[in-house]
């Protein structure tokens, strides 16, 4: 066992185990890497990452890689949920060095934290031969390695460097970005640009706000069909509500099935801003099976609410598979379903059929009929037992840590779609949860912290960043604004 078993965060506890010898990011591992006179590597990952959980079985569960990441380095195991902040910093670099991002990330910095050399996901072949190269360098080619930490340094310093303005902005750069968004709209499938397609939520409440100061309704089409399609792809849970993290192809069907409460609270505040600003009811139906996910599942029973759902979960031969818990074949629904005639219609309704879309099985999805899932009886009974076969399938795994930016999001969701959809039980919810992080997250000199988990001993860690902040003042400004039920 390493140095993570008494860490908070359940993905450095994932790595408890490993061979590698993982110390979390501390003042200890950096002055060990001095002492020794040796590189460190500082793998970055989050517990419901799909590629976190290959590598980590491919590289830092196998003898032979962990034996020569102990000989040469250094190791730190971080969470970039817990600190976003470290995970920022060497982003940037990687992000210079690359031109692209990603986790696992992957960097191998100086014993004074400078960053030298950095990627993302490696398969265990060049990884070995990355750990191999990097000594060489490090013992051979000192002087080069200084040259680049010092480049790389001075690219990472003037890249975020700001100047004041001399005048206030004015609407110009808001009129470029609603220009930008205009030209990289899909007007087929919605969303913005090409594959893989993130929610956008920010984008799509840019373009409602400007539909309130501008001419009615310009912007409808963009959020319209991009809400229909999100909501029918595969990216949704039709089973059990809640969105996946993003998908991987333009129309919304095949998503990495991690569900992070983030994009929860960001979704249910998209939907209900567009069902007020544009009167779509089928959007109601969105909101609340994704409240409902939340407060079902990712909820803690002191009123916190936990960080996601893996993306992985074990198939039927016992054997960890991304995506699962949530795909089927026509067989497995006329099972759930127990009548060979329901079971094709509800299989014809969610598009399960004998050409599966993803790896040999199908996700469930309403794209053949998009912004149709206002469900008929049969279909909902159906549901129902899908849904309730689905409970007997080994579940994906939960990072049950409660981190307050994330919170304080979700608090601001429930304030406003409780408020808007006349659900006095979300706005007690979002209640319990404010109350939740006044006890067990703010210091009692006042200062916050970031990240809270119901281990043997509870305890919160890490002071609050500005994110947390940020999204605080925006919760508790929102509840404040709401009739809170007595």
């Amino acid at each position: 066992m390493n140095r993570l078993a008494g860490e908070s965060s359940p993905y450095l506890r994932q790595h408890r185990d490993n061979p590698v010898d993982w110390y979390p990011w501390s003042e200890e591992a950096f002055a060990q890497a001095a002492a020794r006179d040796v590189p460190v590597l500082i793998s970055v990952g989050y517990s419901a990452c799909h590629w976190c959980h290959v590598m980590a079985h491919e590289s830092f569960e196998d003898e032979e890689v962990a034996a020569l990441m102990n000989e040469l380095f250094v190791n730190i195991k971080v969470d970039r949920e817990e600190r976003p902040d470290i995970d920022a910093i060497y982003m940037d670099a990687v992000q210079a060095q690359t031109g692209r991002g990603g986790w696992p990330m992957t960097v191998m910095a100086t014993p004074k934290g400078e960053p030298f050399f950095g990627g993302t996901y490696f398969p265990k072949p060049q990884f070995i031969a990355l750990l191999r190269g990097v000594d060489d360098a490090w013992r051979t080619k000192r002087a080069e390695l200084a040259n680049n930490v010092k480049a790389l340094t001075k690219a990472l310093g003037e890249a975020s460097a700001t100047k004041p303005a001399d005048r206030p902005p004015g609407y110009e750069p808001i009129n470029a970005a609603l220009r930008a968004l205009g030209s990289n709209f899909d007007k087929e499938w919605g969303g913005f640009g090409p594959a893989p397609k993130f929610p956008a939520t920010m984008n799509l409440d840019l373009v409602m706000r400007a539909d309130l100061h501008g001419p009615a309704d310009a912007n409808r089409t963009v959020v319209t069909t991009t809400l229909d399609a999100m909501a029918s792809g595969g990216m949704y849970d039709h089973l059990g509500g809640g969105f996946s993290r993003y998908s991987v192809d333009e129309r919304w069907l095949v998503p990495h099935f991690e569900k992070m409460l983030y994009d929860q609270a960001q979704l249910i505040r998209t939907y209900t801003h567009a069902f007020l600003m544009y009167g779509e009811a089928r959007w109601r139906q969105i909101v609340t099976e994704t409240v409902e996910y939340v407060l079902t599942r990712l909820r803690h029973p002191g009123g916190g609410f936990y960080s996601a759902e893996d993306a992985d979960s074990l198939d039927a031969e016992g054997h960890s598979v991304e995506g699962a818990f949530y795909t089927w074949t026509p067989g497995e629904v006329a099972n759930a379903v127990g009548d060979a005639g329901r079971g094709a219609e509800a299989a014809e309704w969610y598009g399960i059929g004998d050409e599966p879309n993803f790896e040999g099985r199908s996700i469930p999805n309403r794209l053949h009929a998009r912004g149709e899932w206002d469900r008929p009886g049969t279909i909902e009974q159906a549901r129902r037992a899908m849904f309730e076969h689905r409970a007997t399938r080994p579940r994906p795994g939960l990072d049950d840590k409660v981190l307050t930016e994330w919170n304080a999001m979700m608090i601001g969701a429930l304030a406003e779609a409780g408020a808007a959809m006349g659900r006095p039980d979300w706005i007690d919810a979002a209640v319990a949860t404010a109350d939740f992080l006044l006890d067990e997250l703010r210091s009692d000199d006042g200062r916050w912290q970031r990240s809270w988990h119901a281990d043997a001993t509870p305890r919160a860690r890490h002071r609050a960043l500005a994110a947390d902040h940020a999204m605080l003042v925006d919760a508790y400004v929102r509840l404040a604004g709401v009739d809170v039920p007595t």
